[in-house]
């Protein structure tokens, strides 16, 4: 009998988990400088584990190349439109 695809453990850890386990959340406080050595490991502070948006960065990046560009090629986008118009009337003087 075959598994579930639901149920496969392929690439378990690296997807986005909301809750943390205690060694994970000790983690964190270490990171952030909230965790002394002696401290209780029970009724540990929460901790904000949010998705990172990796995706997002690379538009803004490419907005902003964009935006850069488009000062000085201000022409640049009207060439595209004024090659469409000539398609346009091919396409009428063709019929």
């Amino acid at each position: 009998m075959s598994i579930d695809p639901s149920l496969k453990l392929k690439n378990a850890l690296v997807r986005h988990r909301n809750v943390l386990t205690r060694a994970e959340r000790i983690d964190v406080l270490k990171d952030e400088e909230r965790w002394n050595e002696g401290d209780p490991v029970t009724g540990l502070p929460k901790v904000a584990h949010r998705k990172s948006a990796a995706g997002k960065k690379a538009k803004a990046e490419g907005e902003a190349a964009t935006a850069e560009g488009a000062a000085p090629g201000a022409a640049a986008p009207a060439a595209p439109a004024a090659a469409a118009a000539p398609a346009k009337g091919g396409a009428k003087a063709g019929k």
